[in-house]
C-alpha cells in the first residue's frame, strides 16, 4: 500500500512539473524577453506559486499551526484553479495559433504586393527617355580578357515599341521554406496568451465569487411512500459540505444560518463534511449554528472529512450547538422516520455505517428518510426500504470538467433520481473544498417538500 501512494504522489508530481512547464513555456517563455523582468518575475512565480498549492494541501496533515494553514490556503488554493483554466484556455490556443498566423500572413501577402507587377517581369525605369539603363559600349572587353562582353547585348537591340527602354525580364525566385516573421510570431504568442490568462483569471474570479457570496436556495417536491397526510408539505432544508477551514470561517457559516432561517423549514439536515480541521481551530467559525431555526430541529450525520479532522469531537461539538447527530440511529418525525448513518470513510476507525442498527427492526410500513453523505451507499437504503435518502460528497463536480470524474466514482452527482422504491437527492453542497471556487456547479441549500399520495 505505501509503495503504491509513493508511485501516484510521484505520478502526480511529476504531472503538475510538465504542467507548469507547459504553462510557463507560453505564458512566459514565448512572450518575454531573455533576460527581462517580466520573464524573470514569471519564472519565480512559476516555482512558488506550485510549492504555495503543496504547502496548502498539506499543510492541515501536518498539523502546521492554524495561521499558517491560511496563509498558505488562499493562494496556494487559488493557484491550482488558475492553473487548471489557464492549462485549459491555452490547450484551445493551440488551436486557434496556427490559423491566426495564416490570417496575419495573408494580410502581410496583400499588403506587401505590387500591384504592377505581372509575376514574372518589373519594369525597368529608364535613367533617361529612350536610354538603356544599362547600356554597355560595343567594344567594352570583359575583365577576363578575352574580349566578350559578359553581358553583351546586340547593338541593334530595339526596345519595346513606343518606349524607347528595355523590359528585363526577371524570373521569380524558386519556392522555398517559409521562414516566420518573428514579430509576427511574437504578436501571435502575447495574443493567446494574453488571452488564456483572461479567460483563466476570469473563470476562477467568477467562481470564487459565487462561493463567497454563499449558496442560492433551491426548491424540490419529493412524493414519499407511507408519508400521511398530515404531513405532506413538510419541509427539510438540506445542507451538506460546508467545509469550514483555513478558507471558510465563521462568516460563510453566519451566511448558511440566515439563508436556511430564511427558508422557515420544519427540520434542518446536515449532510456531512461540516468541517477541515479540529475543533480547537475551528469551533468558533461554526459557533453560528447555534442559531438555526427549525420547528423539528437540526440534525447532522458525519462526513468523511469529520474522520480527516476529529469525528468524534465534532459530534460532541455539534451537539453543544443544538444540533442532533444521528450515528446510526433513528427517530419518529411528523409521520415518517428520520434516520441517519455515518460515513463509510469511519469504516478505518470502527464507527463506519450501521443500515441493520438505524433501519433494521422499524416498521416498513411508515415512509422514511436517511441522511447519508455519500451517494454510494444507495444500494443499502434500497435494501432497507428507504424511501428517500438525502446525501451530498459531490459538490456537483465543484470545478467543470470535475462533473465528469465524479460520475466515475458516484451514482448520482446531483440532483434527483430513483433506484428501485428509493429516491436518491444529492445536493452539490454549500461550501467548497480546497480551492473556494465552483465552476459548473453552484453551490446550494435545498429544501425538500415531502408530498403524501394520500393528499
Amino acid at each position: 500500500m505505501v509503495v503504491v501512494f509513493v508511485l501516484v504522489a510521484v505520478a502526480v508530481l511529476a504531472l503538475l512539473a510538465a504542467v507548469h512547464r507547459y504553462v510557463w513555456r507560453r505564458l512566459i517563455g514565448d512572450t518575454t524577453e531573455q533576460g527581462g523582468l517580466a520573464r524573470r518575475t514569471g519564472t519565480v512565480a512559476a516555482f512558488v506559486l506550485p510549492l504555495l498549492s503543496v504547502g496548502a494541501l498539506v499543510s492541515g496533515r501536518a498539523g502546521f499551526p492554524f495561521p499558517v494553514q491560511q496563509v498558505l490556503a488562499w493562494p496556494g488554493y487559488l493557484w491550482l484553479a488558475v492553473l487548471l483554466y489557464l492549462t485549459l484556455a491555452l490547450l484551445v490556443g493551440e488551436a486557434v495559433r496556427p490559423l491566426l498566423r495564416r490570417v496575419l500572413a495573408g494580410r502581410s501577402g496583400t499588403a506587401g504586393r505590387d500591384p504592377g507587377r505581372t509575376g514574372t517581369a518589373l519594369q525597368a525605369t529608364p535613367a533617361a527617355e529612350g536610354a538603356r539603363a544599362d547600356a554597355v559600349p560595343a567594344n567594352a572587353e570583359a575583365a577576363s580578357g578575352t574580349g566578350a562582353r559578359a553581358d553583351a547585348t546586340p547593338a541593334n537591340a530595339e526596345a519595346p515599341a513606343g518606349t524607347g527602354a528595355r523590359t528585363d525580364v526577371v524570373p521569380e525566385a524558386p519556392a522555398g521554406p517559409q521562414v516566420a516573421d518573428p514579430s509576427r510570431r511574437l504578436f501571435v504568442a502575447r495574443a493567446v496568451g494574453g488571452a488564456a490568462a483572461l479567460a483563466g483569471l476570469g473563470t476562477v474570479g467568477y467562481g470564487t465569487y459565487g462561493v463567497l457570496r454563499g449558496p442560492r436556495t433551491k426548491r424540490i417536491t419529493v412524493p414519499l411512500a407511507g408519508l400521511p397526510r398530515s404531513a405532506h408539505g413538510f419541509r427539510i432544508a438540506v445542507v451538506s459540505d460546508i467545509h469550514l477551514g483555513p478558507v471558510l470561517g465563521r462568516a460563510h457559516t453566519r451566511r448558511i444560518v440566515d439563508a436556511i432561517n430564511a427558508t422557515n423549514s420544519d427540520l434542518v439536515a446536515v449532510v456531512g463534511d461540516l468541517v477541515d480541521g479540529s475543533v480547537a481551530d475551528l469551533g468558533p467559525a461554526a459557533e453560528p449554528l447555534a442559531g438555526l431555526e427549525a420547528r423539528h430541529g437540526s440534525y447532522f450525520v458525519t462526513g468523511n472529512h469529520e474522520y480527516f479532522s476529529g469525528a468524534a469531537e465534532w459530534v460532541d461539538h455539534v451537539r453543544e450547538l443544538g444540533l442532533h447527530p444521528l450515528e446510526n440511529a433513528r427517530v419518529e418525525i411528523g409521520g415518517f422516520d428520520l434516520a441517519g448513518v455515518n460515513d463509510v470513510a469511519g469504516e478505518s476507525e470502527g464507527h463506519g455505517p450501521d443500515f441493520a442498527r438505524a433501519l433494521g427492526d422499524r416498521d416498513r410500513g411508515r415512509a422514511s428518510v436517511l441522511l447519508a453523505h455519500q451517494p454510494v451507499v444507495i444500494d443499502d437504503a434500497v435494501e432497507y426500504g428507504v424511501g428517500l435518502q438525502l446525501s451530498g460528497h459531490t459538490h456537483g463536480g465543484q470545478l467543470w470538467p470535475g462533473n465528469l470524474v465524479a460520475e466515475l466514482a458516484n451514482p448520482t452527482v446531483a440532483g434527483l433520481e430513483r433506484y428501485g422504491d428509493t429516491q436518491l437527492y444529492v445536493s452539490r453542497g454549500a461550501g467548497a473544498w480546497g480551492p473556494p471556487v465552483r465552476v459548473g456547479a453552484p453551490s446550494d441549500i435545498t429544501v425538500v417538500e415531502l408530498a403524501s399520495r394520500q393528499a
